[in-house]
């Protein structure tokens, strides 16, 4: 007996010798799923460039097999809560931001222990970069990927009709104001967007004749913004403070108290901020007001270049900076990794794949400054066939030596009611004159403490 057991181990031996030499092609590859349609890419228009990207990466691994579900932007949240409630998640989420995903920090990875394992190297980034997809509560959520730096947007031309001179093009360099040089910075902008609104008989808002009922030009509107982008060019903040025991307190941070002052004087006291009912004017392009050409200046991001047409009568500047500081809100875009991934190795080796060889393809797609520099001189050689006007984008690519960190977008507790809540603010301030607007602010912490410490 003992003699058969002895000849049959051997065997057994060699048998699970031989099937773990048997090539990979035996064993069923890893799936790993991308959902795509919380931001960008979800469009028709879109999605064969992205297939065309999976088809590549399958191609080119045996072990692990990529699929990619498309979902229109309006159904992405229901449609990934619904599949993690349900157990059914995917692997990958992106292309997007941090207000897309804010709803969905507590499910997203942490990456920092695959790029250790990796030896994924972070120094082809700019570190702010980085350090701007780490977050507090979940590390690192992102590898670099579509950048959207902010700065302004100016037109030359009414530069010149009022006898200024133009921004300056670098950051840190002065303005020549009445033949003296000044501060690039908020103090300065605010004179020259009073002097660049003019009502219909040809006064500017520095003069006594000044109508504020017939502005037919408007020295400065902050782009298509929310709240929080509003006040960013004073600095970064935030609006809450983790007390560490489940509740969370409500504040606003003094440079931030002071932005919402800024913004509501420039609109109903010095008129050259256009209130609600002014920016969504057909004088103002029913809300498209910088491209309506009756705005001389704009802060936007890169993206708004999407909006802009065939108008090439606009240069960029600086942001201009707040007691000594210059603070330039960033939008990126990127691919992040849901927790209840399976297998977060593989999923890990599809992320570095889509914002490594396949960003050419995808950023084409998506659109956004390549976080690699070595990828941006085509980037903007692209946007300079479209805008020939010779466009100063070094302004752009500096712009990211002063992002704002925290972000303007970063999660606040019970998120989604938090930001509905800014959003009224940001929108009653707009649209109502003769207002207290510190005694606002108290009444929108007063509310944002309640928001953050109800039961979700």
């Amino acid at each position: 007996m003992s003699k058969n057991v002895y000849r049959i181990v051997p065997l057994m031996l060699i048998i699970v010798v031989l099937l773990g030499a048997l090539p990979a092609f035996a064993q069923e590859p890893v799936t790993i799923t991308w959902f795509v349609g919380l931001g960008t890419g979800a469009a028709p228009e879109q999605q064969d460039a992205q297939i065309a990207v999976v088809d590549r990466f399958n191609e080119t691994h045996d072990d692990i097999q990529l699929e990619v579900i498309f979902v229109t932007n309006d159904e992405a949240p229901q449609t990934l809560a619904t599949l993690i409630a349900t157990g059914e998640s995917p692997d990958i989420i992106g292309p997007v931001g941090f207000a897309g995903t804010n709803a969905f920090l507590d499910n997203l990875l942490d990456l920092q222990p695959f790029v250790d394992a990796t030896g994924y190297d972070l120094s082809q980034f700019d570190t702010s970069i980085v350090d701007f997809n780490r977050v507090s509560q979940q590390g690192l959520v992102g590898l670099p990927f579509a950048l959207f730096p902010s700065f302004l947007y100016y037109r030359p031309a009414l530069f010149e009709e009022a006898g200024l001179e133009m921004p300056p093009t670098a950051h840190g360099e002065p303005y020549i104001l009445d033949g003296e040089e000044v501060p690039w910075d908020v103090n300065t902008l605010t004179e020259i967007a009073k002097r660049l609104t003019v009502d219909a008989n040809g006064f500017d808002a520095t003069e006594e004749e000044f109508d504020p009922e017939s502005i037919v030009q408007w020295g400065f509107v902050n782009q298509w913004t929310n709240m929080r982008q509003n006040a960013t060019m004073f600095g970064p903040g935030s609006l809450y403070e983790d007390n560490g025991d489940g509740t969370f307190t409500a504040v606003m941070p003094d440079n931030w108290r002071m932005a919402y002052n800024w913004v509501y004087d420039a609109i109903w006291k010095d008129h050259f901020y256009p209130n609600a009912a002014q920016e969504a004017s057909d004088l103002l392009a029913n809300g498209n007001a910088f491209a309506s050409g009756n705005v001389a200046i704009a802060q936007s991001h890169l993206w708004y270049t999407c909006c802009l047409g065939d108008d090439t009568e606009w240069q960029i500047a600086p942001t201009p900076s707040y007691e000594g500081t210059t603070t330039a809100r960033l939008h990126a875009d990127t691919f992040r990794i849901l927790n209840t991934s399976d297998n977060p190795e593989e999923a890990f080796e599809v992320l570095t794949f889509l914002v490594g060889d396949a960003s050419r393809e995808l950023l084409q797609v998506y659109g956004g400054m390549p976080a690699r520099p070595d990828q941006r001189d085509q980037f903007f050689a692209d946007l300079d066939a479209r805008f020939t006007q010779g466009v100063n984008w070094d302004i752009a690519i500096a712009s990211l030596q002063f992002v704002d960190i925290p972000s303007h977008e970063e999660w606040l507790p019970n998120n989604n009611e938090a930001f509905t809540r800014l959003q009224s603010f940001w929108s009653f301030i707009q649209s109502e004159p003769g207002l207290d607007i510190n005694a606002e602010i108290d009444n929108l912490l007063a509310d944002l403490d309640a928001i953050y410490n109800a039961a979700e």
